[in-house]
């Protein structure tokens, strides 16, 4: 069980897990070792911290001191209760792989039809970039006139890796930069594919960092695609498992080694697991949940501190729930592992939905060619910051495009993986199954590379983030101690916002889904200003009026 993908319009397990304490679990018997994650108290020291979890029967593997986030190895059956009762110690959470994420993205269907950088002097498109009707949308075609991207102006992919054999990534990814925090996890991932289990980087055996990076930064060089900042350099920072599972200690120190190696963009498609929201203190969840909830928030939000205080955009997507975030429904998906699900009413004022209801983060709603919100796309005026493209299948009801692929977001995505999802063969051939699916152009020196279509808010986020890296480039100063180019992320995040283009509510305001055979559950109330709504915050982000355009 490597990878839980099903191909059609299905939400994968492409989201965010974390490391869950699993009360009665087979696996912490005594005698066995058990791996945990570990979270600090506010204010604790590494001494402290360090203390406690000797005192509570564990064994610091790693830590992370710079936000309290510890890997620990236990064979002691009740090191979880002892850790919460530690005033050093805000819990432990056991690391093993939990469940599919509700709102992960979307998957094709097999149904449908089908100024200082390299490219300055001009707009130059790749021979798929027809298809990108995204690229179009920002006007990131037209931005290249001015600003195609600086190589000292770093993006990091946060996600399962990244396929740097694909030539639209390889000509600008950074290997030295780069680094792979998940090792893989047999009972989850399969066999792992080298002695260690950790996957050199450069590799993506998932494929959704993959598509990320394409948007972000796939290079324009004549072949394939080319991405909203073509110039820019890629950085993979795998926190995610193959099977898209993600763990929290992977995901913080993907943040904090983006904070201390000087990226400045990083690209957040996820959310963290098993909670769909972690609650401070729900009276629906055990004491024990309530803990490990707390914890995840904790690590979270210091990582996301840290990484802005030392100079990271931070991008994130909203989420596909369809819910308005400051209004949530009745959590009826949590725990997605080790208990069945169980209704939890979500209070606003306790409860988020992590990383991006987390400081400093950029969250990012998906729209269709339309422009329309898609319908999976969560929003609403507390958490959305900007709009951006990120495929939705339905749009354009009523008309020949209504429910075909070129609706969702092509790019960049492993040949290993389209293999494995027997879209290509393995002689890289495009199988009947990924006709108008599945896209493979290939350089003179016969170098292949492939795409294929998602949508999803995790679509949206990188394009959101390759505008954010086209600000950086266009505007910032050089400083060679963050290894390049380096602008305050607070003022990358006020240019992005003041150039989104405006985009009022829909009339109606309220938006109903039932033509493209959606529930009422889908039905969707835009409040506020043309200057700023729920469904597209400040506007469809404009790469082309984001560097001085017009």
């Amino acid at each position: 069980m490597r990878r839980r993908v099903i191909t059609g319009a299905v939400v994968t397990a492409t989201g965010l897990a974390f490391l869950t304490v699993v009360p009665g679990s087979a696996v912490a018997e005594p005698g066995n070792a058990v791996d945990y994650t570990v979270v600090a108290a506010d204010g604790a020291s590494a001494a402290e911290a360090s203390a406690a979890i000797k005192a509570a029967g564990g064994t610091i593997v790693t830590g992370n001191d710079s936000v309290g986030v510890y890997r620990v190895t236990s064979k002691d059956t009740k090191f979880t209760a002892k850790a919460i009762k530690s005033g050093a110690l805000i819990g432990a959470s056991e690391r093993r792989a939990i469940g599919q994420a509700p709102n992960g993205l979307e998957k094709v269907e097999k149904t449908g039809h089908s100024g200082k950088g390299s490219s300055a002097k001009g707009p130059k498109l790749d021979p798929l970039d027809d298809k990108l009707w995204g690229l179009k949308q920002i006007r990131a075609d037209k931005a290249r006139k001015i600003e195609s991207g600086e190589r000292g102006v770093t993006v990091g992919i946060l996600d399962t890796g990244l396929d740097a054999s694909n030539p639209d990534l390889a000509p600008h990814f950074s290997t030295k930069l780069s680094r792979n925090f998940a090792p893989d996890i047999t009972d989850i991932d399969g066999p792992c594919e080298v002695a260690s289990c950790l996957d050199p980087v450069g590799t993506d055996d998932g494929g959704h960092g993959t598509h990320v990076a394409g948007t972000v930064g796939a290079a324009a060089n004549g072949t394939g695609i080319s991405g909203v900042a073509p110039d820019v350099t890629l950085v993979e920072l795998k926190a995610g498992q193959d099977s898209g599972y993600f763990f929290l200690d992977p995901v913080v120190n993907g943040l904090t080694h983006a904070a201390d190696v000087g990226i400045d963009v990083v690209n957040m498609s996820f959310y963290v697991d098993p909670w769909l929201y972690n609650c401070t203190s729900n009276p629906a969840d055990s004491a024990e949940d309530q803990a490990e909830q707390r914890a995840i928030i904790a690590g979270m939000k210091r990582a996301l501190n840290y990484a802005h205080r030392k100079g990271v955009t931070l991008v994130g997507a909203l989420g596909n729930n369809h819910e308005d975030l400051g209004k949530p429904r009745t959590d009826i998906s949590s725990p997605d592992y080790g208990a069945d699900p169980y209704e939890r009413p979500i209070d606003n004022s306790s409860c988020w939905d992590l990383p991006v209801e987390g400081p400093h983060v950029i969250g990012v709603s998906s729209v269709g060619p339309s422009g329309k919100k898609a319908d999976f796309s969560n929003y609403g005026l507390e958490q959305i910051s900007v709009a951006a493209p990120g495929g939705y299948a339905r749009d354009g009801f009523g008309t020949p495009t209504y429910n075909t692929p070129g609706n969702r977001i092509l790019s960049s995505y492993p040949l290993n993986v389209l293999i494995e999802e027997e879209l290509v063969d393995a002689a890289g051939n495009i199988l009947p199954a990924g006709e108008g699916l599945v896209f493979k152009d290939c350089t003179k020196a016969g170098k292949c590379g492939y795409y294929t279509y998602l949508q999803g808010t995790s679509m949206a986020s990188p394009h959101a983030a390759g505008v954010a890296a086209l600000i950086v480039s266009r505007y910032g100063k050089t400083d060679w101690r963050r290894g390049g180019i380096t602008l305050d992320p607070n003022v990358v995040e006020k240019q992005l916002y003041k150039s989104a283009a405006e985009q009022a509510c829909p009339t109606p305001r309220l938006v109903s889904y039932a033509n493209e055979g959606r529930p009422a559950e889908f039905d969707a109330l835009c409040e506020g200003s043309k200057q700023f709504n729920g469904f597209y915050g400040y506007g469809i982000v404009d790469a082309y009026a984001a560097v001085g355009g017009r």
